[in-house]
């Protein structure tokens, strides 16, 4: 029977672009005819950065949560990698936290040996030959960001290795609704 009052509902709906609240409307629908809907879950990680004119923007929630129960309110996700580098970090706290500060330490080294500031090119290959090297088992998803002598830089790095480069990234369970925000106002430089 609520098939059947869903079919209704929906004959004649033109499927909507990008990410909405629309189904609000036929959730309530559906309740009045007594269909018990699944209640959402708020777990996991959601982090994201953005080119602008000059720089970069990182952003990061901060809960960290153990399956569906959240573990620390305060847990820091936005890592320094060096005074023009950070990283945001999706996956396991451990994980993500450790290489991120080994790349650092790896960065500081790099600028002691060369008298420079380090390239978040730089850093970029050192994140994805370490991860590669574990085939994916450092659970790492990491959104790396920052600006050297070649200007704004952003990057993704998956947790087996690979690597893309564009002018918005997100990552972590709630990538799909950062993205579409992303997606429906990111205006380019040219624009």
């Amino acid at each position: 029977m609520a098939s059947a009052a869903v079919e209704k509902l929906l004959t004649g709906y033109e499927e909507p672009k990008g990410f909405n609240f629309e189904n609000c409307r036929r959730n309530a629908f559906m309740e009045k005819q007594g269909v018990t809907l699944p209640k959402a879950r708020s777990t996991g990680t959601t982090i994201c950065g953005v080119i602008f004119n000059e720089g970069v923007v990182l952003g990061a929630d901060t809960r960290a949560t153990g399956g569906s129960i959240v573990c620390d309110l305060n847990c820091e996700k936005i890592h320094y990698i060096a005074d023009n580098i950070y990283c945001c970090g999706a996956g396991t706290a451990a994980d993500t936290e450790f290489t991120t500060r080994m790349v650092e330490s790896k960065m500081q080294l790099l600028k002691l040996r060369t008298g420079r500031e380090g390239r978040v090119i730089s850093a970029l290959r050192m994140l994805k030959q370490y991860l590669f090297r574990y085939q994916g088992y450092i659970s790492a998803a990491l959104v790396l960001g920052g600006v050297d002598v070649t200007g704004p830089a952003l990057y993704t790095v998956y947790p087996h290795g690979s690597t893309d480069k564009l002018p918005y990234v997100t990552m972590g369970s709630g990538s799909l609704a950062a993205m579409s925000v992303f997606e429906d106002n990111y205006k380019s430089r040219n624009e």
